[in-house]
């Protein structure tokens, strides 16, 4: 079953910031069934399964050049 999680994103400074995010979530991390970021409210909404760690996904985030911490879940 999965389960969607709310990040607030701070660093990101256009669309292709954005973008960025979605595509090494979803590339990278196993069990990210998909991530959508919008630039303008400065959130990552991710629909991930039920094993995946929540940590995990923030680190790759940093590691994409930004900084997150989960907004709701």
């Amino acid at each position: 079953m999965a389960k969607k999680i709310v990040l607030k994103i701070t660093g990101m400074h256009c669309t292709s910031c954005a973008m960025n995010i979605d595509g090494d979530l979803e590339d990278y991390i196993n069990g990210v069934k998909s991530a959508k970021t919008n630039y303008a409210k400065q959130e990552c909404e991710v629909e991930l399964e039920e094993e995946v760690m929540i940590e995990q996904i923030i680190t790759q985030i940093k590691e994409t050049g930004y900084q997150a911490q989960v907004k709701s879940e």
